[in-house]
């Protein structure tokens, strides 16, 4: 009989391509991982995997196993799930992700009321680009993930918690301080720094200002702080989210800023899950729990 621990130990060579990593993952031997995966496929009459002394080959019927197994997997994850849907509100382990262009301004504002009001919650976080978050998510690899909206879910469900603006950064010497607003038609475009291909919030920036291109500059800059740092050194401009705000300017006085006054809102942050997650239930009180955080923060 196929077990569960035969179907993990294949997902995680899967995610590997390494017998000796995968068993690492799993806390085995690689002895007793390939003595599972070879009774696994000897039970499917498929092979799985092909393997050599430099590589491990996921063979094409071997995919479709793989899938199946994955179905499984979420399924029964779900399933055990269901004991914990009757605790308390956040008071199981959670794993959620975000995207690097809110966690150091949404985290700190939340995680000291979740200490405080929830001291049984224990979370696993995890930071990266949005489109490996959805991944995970819809793999199972992470239970929710936080993201800037809009992007294409692939069937995953979202609750939103917030909405904001960005406001146009630029050194101090290049505009009034006294400026509350500007138009996207009055920035230059081939003076603007965004963040690299494959952060969102480059695509939302673009976006709101319905620029079609991309600018001049291509900076391979991963976080908004080195992109204030730039601007700072009066290098070009920036556009930052609202959130972001209080930190990313509070280091410099070098900086001026202005609301872009486009047609509002420019992203929406929500947490996204599978629509068969039993703790649909976190997903809502977090989204709760961080939009009074939020509106309290940054609202006064």
């Amino acid at each position: 009989m196929v077990t569960l621990k035969q179907i993990n130990y294949a997902l995680a060579v899967a995610k590997t391509l390494h017998f000796k990593n995968a068993a690492d993952a799993c806390f085995i031997s690689p002895s007793t991982l390939s003595m599972a995966i070879a009774d696994l496929e000897a039970q499917l009459g498929v092979k799985i995997f092909e393997r050599d002394n430099k590589k491990v080959i996921i063979t094409q019927l071997g995919r479709t196993v793989l899938e199946k197994a994955k179905e499984i997997k979420l399924h029964v994850d779900d399933f055990v799930m269901l004991g914990q849907v009757q605790a308390a509100p956040l008071s199981v382990p959670i794993s959620l992700g975000i995207i690097p262009t809110i966690s150091p301004y949404l985290l700190p504002i939340v995680l000291p009321i979740l200490k405080k009001s929830y001291p049984n919650l224990r979370l696993k976080i995890t930071e990266d680009q949005s489109n490996n978050l959805k991944e995970k998510v819809q793999q199972g690899d992470i239970e929710m993930a936080i993201l800037a909206l809009p992007m294409e879910l692939d069937g995953l469900i979202s609750v939103k918690f917030w909405q904001e603006d960005f406001y146009y950064i630029t050194h101090k010497d290049n505009m009034s301080a006294e400026r509350q607003e500007i138009d996207a038609s009055e920035l230059e475009q081939s003076e603007l720094l965004l963040l690299e291909d494959g952060h969102c919030l480059k695509d939302h920036a673009l976006a709101a200002c319905k620029f079609a291109g991309t600018p001049q500059y291509n900076m391979k800059v991963s976080s908004l702080s080195t992109l204030v740092q730039l601007v700072a050194g009066n290098m070009g401009s920036t556009l930052v989210p609202h959130m972001a705000l209080g930190q990313l300017l509070s280091s410099t006085p070098l900086l001026a800023k202005a609301h872009l006054n486009q047609p509002s809102p420019h992203r929406e942050i929500a947490i996204i899950a599978r629509p068969n997650y039993s703790g649909i239930k976190n997903v809502e009180y977090l989204a709760e729990i961080f939009a009074n955080a939020l509106h309290e923060s940054l609202t006064v």
